[in-house]
């Protein structure tokens, strides 16, 4: 009875490498279970592609979207289409799987990539978040203050630290990699607590500080600008500011609640690695945290597309193909 069923749980056991030797075991689910998690999850990564690539299409196609705020939208649109088409698709093989399938080289490589990209998504949230508080705060000489140029140049200061800070974060991992745990077919990431501690200041509590004392300050002034607004007997030219004021101000609100929906996908994944005293890439808790905090790159064009009339337009444009008409770039999108 019990050479039984030693037998039929042998046989329920698969493994990574079948043909090598400590291969790692595969999670014991069933074909169906597997199947439905696949379409789950590549749906997912399907939809985050979708969406961020319509996003890119519309603010580099469109000449009227061509404004700082939007480039730094751009910039983030970048960074979550690299999540949707790089790291979601790995993360959810890893965890179904519970396998490695992709070699010691790129695993070495692979938390590289997922560092610059989430670390350059945080620098965008900052940037965007100065800029709206220009513009609320001092929008006559916003033009002045906010141009192009300086935009491209913050984008580039975002990227290049972003690089920088992942390769001294990840040095060892990178250069002494140690990429195989108890078993073959596992990519193991180790941070030390004192890197963990390091990261999340840096990467979480000192930005987001920031970013939160900004909107704060933005929101207090644009509820000032709304009572001013209300209590004088508005012209006609004061009624044109008024209106631009309460644009700005939806401007603001909208990218207040994408810091938000950021800041609630990446608190858990720190918490997690805090209390567990450091980041170790096979703890199924961390993984399902760091896919929480990937789905965030879904979120955001759904939300541009909530509270943006430009998107809404600018995404039945492309997929009615009218971006392929003559002059289509100059189309006007908002009024």
């Amino acid at each position: 009875m019990d050479n039984s069923l030693t037998v039929e749980e042998n046989q329920q056991i698969q493994y990574c490498f079948p043909l090598q030797n400590l291969s790692c075991m595969k999670a014991l689910r069933t074909n169906g279970e597997n199947i439905m998690m696949y379409i789950y999850f590549a749906s997912l990564s399907v939809l985050t592609v979708f969406l961020n690539l319509l996003a890119i299409i519309s603010i580099s196609h469109f000449k009227q979207l061509h404004t700082p705020t939007n480039f730094l939208i751009l910039s983030l649109a970048v960074s979550d289409l690299i999540v949707g088409f790089f790291v979601m698709p790995l993360e959810a093989i890893r965890l179904i799987e519970n396998c490695w399938y992709f070699g010691d080289v790129f695993c070495s490589i692979y938390p590289l990539i997922c560092y610059i990209v989430i670390s350059a998504s945080l620098g965008n949230m900052v940037f965007i978040s100065i800029d709206r508080y220009i513009a609320v705060s001092d929008p006559f000489r916003y033009t002045c203050l906010i141009t192009t140029g300086k935009t491209l140049i913050c984008i580039l200061i975002c990227w290049s630290c972003s690089l920088f800070y992942s390769l001294g974060i990840l040095f060892n991992h990178l250069f002494y990699p140690e990429t195989h745990g108890t078993c073959y077919g596992e990519c193991v990431l180790i941070i030390s607590f004192t890197w963990v501690i390091i990261d999340l200041f840096v990467s979480l509590i000192a930005p987001c500080s920031v970013v939160c004392s900004l909107y704060m300050r933005i929101f207090c002034i644009a509820r000032h600008q709304a009572n001013v607004i209300k209590s004088v007997k508005v012209n006609l030219t004061f009624e044109d500011n008024g209106v631009a004021s309460k644009s700005e101000r939806k401007a603001a609100k909208t990218l207040g609640i994408v810091v938000a929906i950021y800041m609630l996908s990446w608190v858990p994944y720190y918490i997690s690695i805090v209390v567990a005293g450091g980041l170790n890439s096979t703890s199924s808790l961390t993984n399902f945290f760091a896919w929480l905090m990937s789905m965030n790159s879904c979120v955001n064009p759904i939300i541009y597309a909530l509270f943006y009339p430009w998107f809404r337009v600018s995404v039945k444009h492309i997929l009615t193909l009218k971006i392929f008409e003559p002059s289509s770039s100059y189309l006007t999108l908002v009024h």
